[in-house]
């Protein structure tokens, strides 16, 4: 189950006064749930960009405080640099990362700027996916004349900002205009060719990028670039929607790279713009023999590589994750020119917290010993998860064996589709190990919660019958889980690997119990509730589950047994 994460990468125009940086900075990690990931100051710029990443409320609240002490302390009339800007928090871009879409982090920039405006009277924009018009939309076009045309703009039909509009005064003066907005992730990657040669890898680039190349005269590459009726020189679009690219000689390696920014990850996926750039180089005479990739990745960046090159290879996809972004770096040749380290790389790993320990990180032998200890979690509705999660474990393995059986290999996609539906449920249920401790924990904090009084009596027996009613809910959710494993043991026994026949079976045995293990956590919550309606309706759902799994039990191991004999 993916993390809600999203990315701002604001720039604020201050790129020389450390103090200052520090202090937007500051502002920015004093929300805790703030993953600092890069401050990139620029002297000549004059310029700062801020890269941190964490929950879409944490960010919003963050970005929120970094605009607030940048208009405290940048005082835009006094402001000059090489880069454009029109405003001490110039531009701010929501990103989505993971298990957030495009969609919601334009809505959330709208709110934020709504926000910025409202309570610090800063004028704001909204650009890119945030565009309350299409031609806002371009970054240029909200930030065009920069800060000197605010004048200008500011309270004028057409041209004001989106929010906080109004004539320009001694407020918008000091702090500028700021554009908010929301874009897609940009991957920035290089791409390595065994040649020296800068001008071919330029010609590759042209041949990928979006904006292609400019038509020529005769069509011969020296010939004079031609111009359409207007004067403007017309271009012939290269293969890839959504990406930059030009070709440059790196001195530190010897050799020539198609430079490459993929502005539209769900136009061009990496492994798309990869195949595209090795294809290209090839009918030139040129081999792409590795891939560097400047900076993070989301984590689906190379889960759906690896998923791309596993199924062209007709391998079954059904893998864990590691797995998968191993085939994926050595696929691309992501570690060519240096190690690559998924932990160092990938965003949602830089941000994991070390103190976020789960039971489901530790070692087999470390969660058989906490389960021993004296302390009452992780108990049985843990264990019942973890059964059931080793039941969707087993039936994938004989779906990833029977996919890669000799003589079956027309068969290699049927058997792929079942070990990815297995990965999904043994997810799922592994997320539930801990979510079931999690519920113990909860009403253990109910039960602590002081009942001096009437009132705090009142709010302790409403918090303890919902922490209640969640720790029987969550078991009952094992319950399904573990019985939707039933449908892919039946299949494996039915129709997979012979020789694995057995796994199944013992899968089926590990089903029944997390069923059975879990009503028995859901019947024993269940009688605290007040609610007595409520519990009766969970107890019966849950007898139904039970009831239905020792009858799919049964057909398994009817199967497993006629072909052992």
């Amino acid at each position: 189950m993916d993390k809600r994460i999203i990315e701002c990468v604001p720039n604020f125009s201050e790129g020389r006064n450390k103090e200052t940086i520090k202090s937007i900075t500051d502002a920015i990690e004093s929300v805790s749930g703030i993953s600092l990931l890069d401050v990139d100051p620029g002297e000549a710029t004059n310029r700062t960009v801020v890269t941190f990443v964490g929950s879409p409320e944490d960010v919003v609240e963050a970005a929120f405080r970094g605009v607030k002490r940048a208009s405290e302390l940048i005082d835009m009339r006094k402001h000059h640099g090489a880069h454009p800007r029109m405003g001490a928090t110039d531009v701010l871009p929501l990103i989505p990362v993971s298990g957030v879409t495009l969609e919601e982090c334009a809505e959330m920039s709208r709110t934020l700027a709504r926000r910025i405006a409202d309570e610090l009277n800063i004028p704001t924009y909204c650009y890119e996916a945030a565009a309350f018009t299409p031609e806002r939309k371009n970054l240029a076009v909200c930030r065009e004349g920069e800060y000197e045309a605010l004048p200008e703009k500011l309270g004028h039909e057409g041209k004001g900002a989106d929010f906080g509009d109004r004539a320009f005064d001694d407020d918008a003066a000091r702090t500028g205009a700021t554009t908010v907005g929301a874009r897609d992730f940009l991957i920035a990657v290089n791409f390595n060719l065994n040649t020296t040669s800068t001008r071919r890898a330029n010609a590759i680039a042209f041949d990928v990028r979006e904006k292609g190349r400019p038509k020529r005269e005769g069509g011969k590459p020296n010939g004079k670039p031609m111009t359409d009726a207007n004067g403007n020189v017309i271009m012939l679009p290269g293969t890839l929607k959504g990406t930059k690219a030009i070709g440059w000689y790196i001195d530190e390696y010897g050799i020539a790279q198609v430079s490459m920014n993929i502005t539209d990850i769900n136009a061009t996926p990496l492994h798309v713009a990869f195949d595209e750039v090795c294809r290209a180089a090839a009918a030139r005479g040129i081999r792409v023999t590795g891939t560097e990739i400047v900076g993070l990745v989301p984590k689906r960046t190379l889960i759906e590589a690896g998923r791309h090159f596993l199924h062209k290879q007709q391998r079954s996809t059904g893998l864990p994750d590691a797995e998968i972004m191993r085939i994926a770096v050595k696929s691309m040749g992501l570690d060519e020119l240096t190690p690559f380290k998924p932990e160092e790389k990938v965003i949602e790993y830089m941000i994991a917290p070390a103190s976020d320990k789960s039971l489901i990180d530790m070692t087999c032998s470390a969660f058989a010993e906490e389960t021993a200890s004296e302390s009452p979690a992780p108990g049985g509705g843990s264990i019942s998860a973890y059964m059931g999660a080793l039941a969707a474990a087993l039936g994938t393995m004989v779906a990833n064996l029977s996919a890669h059986k000799a003589g079956w290999d027309d068969r290699w996609e049927e058997f792929s589709n079942y070990a990815d539906g297995g990965q999904l449920l043994m997810d799922h249920l592994l997320h539930l190990v801990d979510e079931d401790t999690a519920a113990f924990n909860r009403i253990m904090s109910a039960i602590q919660m002081p009942k001096s009084t009437p009132e705090e009596k009142t709010l302790r027996e409403k918090a303890l019958e919902e922490a209640t009613l969640y720790a029987t809910e969550v078991p009952l959710r094992t319950m399904e889980a573990a019985l939707d494993v039933f449908p892919l043991l039946e299949a494996m026994a039915s129709t997979g690997n012979p020789a694995s026949v057995s796994d199944a079976g013992v899968g089926a045995l590990a089903a029944r119990s997390a069923v059975l293990g879990a009503e028995l956590n859901v019947r024993i919550n269940a009688a605290g509730l007040k609610n007595r309606q409520q519990a009766d309706r969970l107890t019966e759902e849950a007898a139904a589950i039970a009831a239905k799994a020792i009858e799919a039990e049964a057909r398994v191991l009817k199967t497993v047994n006629s072909k052992i004999k």
